[in-house]
């Protein structure tokens, strides 16, 4: 189920996104009507579009057009794309217009633990969640065609900074430690902060110190990560810290 700007959305209309592929979205968890995070949801798509089209998006519009495909009773994930249907390659520079893309997806379960390996990697224009993915993906591929579910990204001065669409945190004893570096906050990551602290501190990927990973997003809530690069850790951490984002209230949407 696809709609733009509140109507059926159509393949020539869609052809821009496919093919000129310039925009940004933010995908969210709606349960019986409500959002974890709906505010952070909705402050990136008014700091995502301004970098990248220049303008202000109506919010409530927006939540308007979400609010339209996602049921009142149940959960669905929800994915808004805001793109310009009349950019092309030669005219990517003129005044945008973004239009609202809705997509609705079922709502998945607890996924199990991850095991990743490191790769140097950093994504073009990392504080906005673009819908290029072409970098992230393929490091995905690269990885599961080498026996591992993801890849976990490495900065030019040896820091581990985050999953190609999930960021990563580390158990370190009793407390919990975040990346510090150039990455992709997300939604999810804010919240799990908000309940239960942490440090940012600089983590390479020996991982010194470190007896546990997770990975979170706002489509799974936390993961844990199992193995990287081999090396094994304990998951146990991570559902404790499954249960603290799921007790976190959902805003109505």
């Amino acid at each position: 189920m696809a709609e733009l700007d509140g109507r059926p959305v159509t393949a020539a209309q869609l052809q821009a996104l496919a093919l000129t592929n310039y925009g940004h979205f933010t995908t969210m968890v709606v349960e019986d009507g409500r959002v974890r995070g709906l505010g952070l949801h909705l402050a990136r798509l008014e700091r995502d579009c301004a970098a990248l089209f220049g303008v202000r998006p109506d919010l409530e519009r927006i939540r308007q057009f979400a609010r339209r495909q996602a049921p009142p009773a149940g959960a669905v994930t929800v994915r808004v794309t805001l793109f310009d249907p009349a950019i092309d390659l030669g005219s990517i520079g003129g005044k945008a217009e973004p239009g609202v893309l809705v997509t609705v997806r079922p709502a998945g379960g607890a996924a199990g633990p991850l095991r990743v390996r490191t790769v140097r990697f950093e994504r073009e224009l990392p504080e906005v969640k673009s819908v290029a993915l072409f970098g992230v993906l393929r490091q995905r591929r690269l990885a599961q065609q080498s026996g591992f579910d993801d890849a976990l990204f490495v900065d030019a001065d040896g820091a581990i900074t985050e999953g190609g669409t999930w960021n990563v945190g580390f158990l370190r004893g009793g407390d919990l430690v975040w990346p510090r570096g150039a990455y992709l906050a997300g939604t999810a990551m804010a919240l799990l902060r908000g309940v239960c602290g942490g440090v940012k501190e600089r983590v390479g990927p020996e991982l010194a110190g470190i007896d546990g990973v997770f990975a979170t997003n706002a489509a799974v809530g936390v993961r844990p990560v199992a193995a990287v690069d081999g090396r094994e850790f304990p998951v146990d951490g991570a559902a404790r810290l499954r249960e603290a984002y799921l007790a976190v209230p959902g805003e109505p949407l």
